[in-house]
This record gives C-alpha cells, structure tokens and sequence, in this order.
C-alpha cells in the first residue's frame, strides 16, 4: 500500500469518526424493463398454504405438557410470519408492476388496472390480518387477474396451469406466439 492510499485512508477514517456518514437508503428504479408477475402469485399460494396449514394445526389442550404447548405456539408464530411476509411480498410485487411498469397508456387500456390494485393490496391486507383460506383465495384470484393483464399488455396470450404445490391453485403464465 502506498503512503498516499495509507494517507487517505487514515484521513477518511478521522473524518467518519469525527462526522460519521449519513447511510443512503434507495431502490433500485433502474428501468431494466424486467417485470414479472410470477413472484406476487406464488407469494399468493405461499399466503393460501399458510392459511391451511394454521388450519390443521390442533391445539393443545388445556392439559397439555408445557413443550407441547411451547410446539404449538412456536409452528402458529412461524406459519404466521411466513404468511405475513409473503402477503406484502403480493404488495410489493404489485406496488413495483403498477408504479414502474405500467403507464397511462395502459390504464386508459385496461381501465379496471388502478381499481384492480388497489383491491390486491386491500385483499393482501385482509389476508395478514386473519387466517381464513377463502381471503387468500380471493387474493390469488386478484392477483391472476393483475397478471392476465400484464402480459396482455406485452401482447401475450395467458393460460393458467395448475401450480403443483401443495397449496393447490393456478398460475397464470403467458403463452409462447
């Protein structure tokens, strides 16, 4: 190392010790032009297969050993936490599709896009706040629709396949011209 990168160094690090760095937070808006609604629907199975699975979970009885108990409240936190990030995850899919990929000229071309998000991320919000399998349903259902017109808009023609997982459901994907 040379003396002046030595020098430098010792003074930058004076400098932050004296008047430590304001941290920068951002998001990367970079117009890559790369979108895909693929992520918010499987983020929409992941909030369904949550639900079910907080469903089927029996709860201990009220003479129940302490580890028992203890197994019970620890599967309900983690099936909970999973759901809830998962369900903004839906949000933030969304919320990054309509403010950096969609343009005007596609809400007077689909004119339901603005109405249709906003109830994707009211239905995502209902969808942390209880665990009824019907809400995440819904929510995957909005979110199918979000996605047909996605790829409507690039010009391509959908179909929904069933998603394989556990949680059962249909992703929407665009069909190859």
């Amino acid at each position: 190392m040379s003396a002046f990168s030595r020098f430098r160094d010792g003074f930058l690090w004076a400098r932050d010790a004296i008047r430590p760095p304001t941290p920068v937070y951002a998001h990367c808006d970079i117009p890559c032009g790369i979108y895909d609604p693929h992520e918010a629907q499987v983020a929409a199975l992941t909030v369904i297969r949550m639900d079910q699975l907080i469903g089927e979970i029996a709860a201990p009885a009220m003479d129940a050993k302490p580890e028992d108990r203890a197994a019970y409240a620890s599967k309900l936190a983690r099936y909970t936490a999973v759901k809830e990030l998962h369900a903004e995850r839906v949000k933030h899919e969304v919320r990054v599709i309509w403010g950096d990929y969609f343009t005007a000229d596609h809400a007077k071309q689909f004119p339901n896009l603005g109405e249709l998000t906003m109830r994707i991320l009211k239905q995502a919000s209902k969808a942390r706040q209880g665990t009824g399998v019907a809400d995440a349903q819904e929510l995957l259902g909005l979110v199918q629709q979000f996605a047909e017109i996605f790829w409507q808009s690039k010009g391509a023609k959908t179909k929904r396949q069933p998603s394989l997982q556990k949680s059962g459901g249909e992703l929407v994907v665009p069909v190859p011209p």
